[in-house]
C-alpha cells in the first residue's frame, strides 16, 4: 500500500476550461482495463513539456519532441495528446517511429487538425512492437468520451505498476481572475532524477506566453519530479507537460519573473510537487517516505549530490526497509557522493530531531533506541549538514523491500 498517501476524490479534481480528457479500454495491455487515453486541447493553449535525459529514448518521446519545435512560433499550436499503456514503444527502432507517428495521424484524421499537432505518449514493457490496431480501434471511443471533469479516470488510464491513481488540484488567484490548476502523474518503479518512468500532465486555463512555457515546464519539474528518486533508474519514456489554455480572464503572462509568473510557478509547483511525492509515496514496494535534506554545502549541486547519493544507495534503502539504525551507511554515502574536498569533521547527521554523528562522528548523547524509534517510522527525515556554506537542496525517496524485487521479476508474467 502507498505510504500515507491520501488520494483526492473525483469531485474535487477541478476541470480546466478548454481542456478534455475522454478514456477506453482499447485491449493494449489487458482486457477490462483502462489503457487509452486522449486529451483534448481548446485552440490557442500553450504547450510545454520536459522529456527524459536517457539518451536511449523511446519512439514518442522522438516525435513529441520533433513536434514540439515544428509548432515553435506557429499559431495553430498542440491540439491533443494520445497516450497507451501497457507498451513503451521504447527500443523499437524505425518500426516504432513509424507507429507512433502512425497514431498521430490517425488522432489527427479523426479531429482534422495536423499530425504535427498531436504529440503521442507511451509507457510498459520496453521493446515490444506498439500495437498500433488497437490504439486506432480504440480511438473514437476515447474521442466520444472526452469531457473536462475526467481527470480521475484519465489518472487511472494511465497507470502501469501503480497502486493509485495520482490526481491533485487547486484553485489560485492571478491578476484578480480564479486560475484553476489540475494535473495527473503516473510512476512507481524506474524512478529517477532527470525523470523517469513517469508520466505527468499538468493544466491550467491561465494566459501565459507560449514563449515561456518552456522555462515553466522545466522549472517545474527541477523542483518536483527532479527530486524524487525510487531505484535510480532512469526511463526511456518519461514526459512531463504543461497545457496553459488562455482562457481566464486576466492579461497574459510573458515572464515569471513577474508577479502574475511567480504567482502561477508557485501554484502549479504546489500541484507538482505533490504528484512527485506521491510517485515515491506509491514506489513499489515502498513501505517508508524518506525526505532527505543535505544543507551547508558550498552549492546546491554539490548538495544534490550528496542527497542523491544517499537516495540511491542500496544499503542504505534497506537499512530503512528493516528499521535498522546501521547509519553508518549513510556517512560512506556522503563521501562517496564526489565532493572531493569534503572535510568530514564538519558534517553533522540527523534523523528526524535525533542528532546521530556530530563533527564526523557518533554524537556523544547519540543511543541506538533513539535511531531505531525514528526508522520504525513510516516518514523520516534524513538531515545532513556539510558545513561548507549556505547552500541546501532536497531529494525525497523510499525505502527498497522484498516487494520491490517481487514486482520487478513478474513484470512480464
Amino acid at each position: 500500500m502507498p505510504v500515507n498517501f491520501v488520494a483526492t476524490p473525483a469531485a474535487d479534481l477541478f476541470p480546466v476550461p478548454g481542456v478534455r480528457w475522454g478514456i477506453t479500454e482499447a485491449g493494449i495491455r489487458k482486457a477490462n482495463r483502462k489503457d487509452l487515453a486522449v486529451l483534448l486541447v481548446d485552440e490557442g493553449a500553450s504547450v510545454g513539456a520536459v522529456f527524459t535525459q536517457n539518451r536511449f529514448c523511446a519512439a514518442p518521446v522522438q516525435i513529441c519532441r520533433e513536434h514540439l519545435a515544428k509548432n515553435s512560433g506557429r499559431n495553430f499550436g498542440i491540439r491533443a495528446m494520445v497516450i497507451n499503456t501497457g507498451n513503451a514503444n521504447a527500443g523499437t527502432g524505425q518500426d516504432g517511429l513509424t507507429r507512433a507517428q502512425a497514431t498521430c495521424i490517425a488522432l489527427a484524421r479523426e479531429l482534422n487538425v495536423s499530425p504535427e499537432q498531436i504529440l503521442p505518449f507511451s509507457t510498459g514493457v520496453i521493446m515490444e512492437p506498439l500495437p498500433y490496431d488497437r490504439i486506432e480501434a480504440g480511438l473514437p471511443a476515447a474521442i466520444d468520451n472526452a469531457k473536462p471533469d475526467n481527470w480521475a479516470n484519465a489518472a487511472e488510464a494511465i497507470m502501469t505498476t501503480d497502486t493509485v491513481a495520482k490526481a491533485f488540484s487547486s484553485r489560485i488567484t492571478i491578476g484578480g481572475a480564479p486560475i484553476t490548476v489540475t494535473g495527473i502523474s503516473k510512476g512507481a518503479g524506474m524512478i529517477c532524477p532527470n525523470m523517469a518512468t513517469m508520466l505527468g500532465f499538468m493544466a491550467t486555463d491561465a494566459c501565459v506566453s507560449q514563449a515561456i512555457m518552456g522555462q515553466l515546464a522545466h522549472e517545474l519539474a527541477e523542483g518536483s519530479f527532479n527530486r524524487v528518486t525510487v531505484d535510480g533508474d532512469t526511463s526511456t519514456n518519461d514526459s512531463f507537460v504543461v497545457i496553459a489554455s488562455n482562457q481566464a480572464k486576466h492579461p497574459p503572462i510573458t515572464s515569471l519573473d513577474s508577479a502574475d509568473g511567480n504567482a502561477l510557478r508557485t501554484g502549479m509547483m504546489g500541484i507538482a510537487k505533490r504528484l512527485a511525492q506521491a510517485i515515491v509515496r506509491d514506489g513499489e514496494g515502498a513501505t517508508k517516505f524518506i525526505t532527505i535534506i543535505v544543507e551547508g554545502g558550498k552549492t546546491g549541486q554539490e548538495c544534490s549530490k550528496v542527497a542523491y547519493a544517499i537516495a540511491h544507495s542500496p544499503l542504505v534503502k534497506t537499512a530503512f526497509f528493516a528499521s535498522d539504525p546501521n547509519l553508518g551507511r549513510i556517512l560512506a554515502a556522503v563521501g562517496y557522493a564526489g565532493i572531493e574536498d569534503l572535510d568530514q569533521t564538519k558534517i553533522d547527521l540527523y534523523l528526524d530531531d535525533v542528532l546521530v554523528a556530530k563533527s564526523g562522528g557518533r554524537h556523544v548523547d547519540y543511543v541506538e533506541a533513539d535511531g531505531q524509534r525514528v526508522m520504525k517510522q513510516s516518514e523520516i527525515t534524513v538531515r545532513v549538514v556539510l558545513g561548507r556554506g549556505d547552500a541546501v537542496d532536497t531529494v525525497w525517496t523510499c525505502d527498497l523491500s522484498y516487494d520491490y524485487v517481487k514486482i520487478n521479476a513478474d513484470y512480464r508474467s
